[in-house]
């Protein structure tokens, strides 16, 4: 299975394990006898339940038992089946993490059936860590040599991620890594279809492009879908340390490769971004110096990395499409979304550019 693009989120900032809010509709009863029979610290005790906020595709809560403290994660009451089934996905790959190098909220337990509470739901570790938006915290905001850190821990997140052995960690049928590139094109084609309303330049050129220059063969792995600095958190203080990659909900068993392509979005060519990112990324380490960590980390070569970065462009426009012609025709306010109409022309105008300054690919 691999997640369908209609039910997909936009790419975008991640929640942070942070703010509270009270007010919540848990049975706090039913949940701490689950809780005893899964073995959960505090035995007993009623869970203290604080909702947090930020949530936008999924509900968290805070829960404090036992002196510890833990997330809970589960649909909101309305969820559509497919946002359901992608946390049933999210649970199960949770589980193939147990034990592994990859930074990420430990599973503690997780109900998939939804007889619990009502909707499937999971309890992983807290992180004790903070989750990048639009500034960086200190002392990242001031030290570029503390920043280039993050860079690099960005990176390393990936690396670990993509040399999971996806099939002895019970993942056969995550995902269909099979003709993986051969579907891309066509798979977002037809997304787009669904509420395209302007002329997009460069679409189809790129397009074209992907479609001649496919890999001939890449090793299928375990991708993120969405892999940006607005989806890790970073523990507290200096240096830089990666705590945990976060939000799965575009996670599938497809080709890494274009995890790296998206984290590397915020480099223009091989110096990070002056402007037009969400992030100041200045100081950080020239593209090249991260290329040659991921393949010392993952075994993997980054040989055809121009071919990613054209695919995680040009993806990224068509999504982040979807979110502004709902804002266009009213169907949201969200006024960040008004700023997606220029960012996908320059998105798709990224990848036509880049793909015309290739060579075509050999063989």
């Amino acid at each position: 299975m691999e997640p369908d693009p209609a039910s997909q989120p936009e790419p975008g900032p991640a929640v942070s394990a942070g703010a509270a809010a009270p007010g919540v509709g848990l049975d706090a009863a039913r949940l701490a006898r689950w809780l005893d029979a899964e073995q959960v610290p505090g035995a007993g005790e009623l869970p203290v339940i604080d909702r947090l906020t930020g949530g936008s595709q999924n509900e968290l809560y805070s829960l404090t038992r036992g002196g510890e403290r833990t997330v809970l994660r589960m649909p909101p009451a309305a969820a559509s089946t497919s946002r359901v089934d992608g946390l049933r996905r999210e649970l199960r790959l949770l589980r193939a993490l147990r034990g592994t190098d990859v930074p990420h909220a430990e599973l503690v337990a997780g109900d998939p059936t939804g007889d619990v509470l009502g909707m499937p739901f999971y309890v992983m570790r807290a992180i004790d860590g903070w989750s990048p938006t639009a500034t960086w915290p200190a002392p990242f905001d001031t030290d570029p040599a503390a920043r280039r850190g993050l860079a690099f821990e960005l990176v390393d997140g990936i690396a670990k991620l993509s040399r999971v052995d996806w099939r002895a960690r019970g993942l056969e049928g995550f995902g269909r890594p099979e003709n993986f590139h051969d579907r891309q094109v066509d798979r977002w084609l037809n997304f787009l279809g669904a509420y395209r309303f302007r002329e997009l330049p460069g679409l189809d050129s790129a397009a074209a492009w992907l479609r001649a220059n496919r890999p001939a063969s890449f090793e299928p792995g375990i991708m993120h879908g969405d892999y940006q600095f607005a989806n890790v958190m970073f523990r507290h203080g200096t240096p830089a340390r990666l705590a945990a990659i976060i939000d799965w909900e575009m996670t599938t068993i497809g080709d890494p490769l274009l995890d790296l392509g998206w984290a590397l979005l915020g480099w223009d060519g091989e110096e990070p971004r002056t402007e037009g990112f969400y992030l100041d990324v200045s100081g950080m380490p020239r593209r090249a110096e991260l290329l040659e960590h991921y393949e010392r980390v993952s075994g993997r070569s980054t040989a055809d990395i121009d071919y990613y970065l054209v695919l995680a462009n040009w993806k990224l426009g068509v999504v982040l499409e979807k979110s502004y012609a709902a804002f266009t025709s009213g169907g949201t306010v969200d006024p960040k979304v008004e700023t997606f109409g220029p960012l996908v022309l320059q998105l798709l105008a990224t990848a036509a550019d880049l793909a015309r300054s290739l060579p075509a690919r050999r063989g």
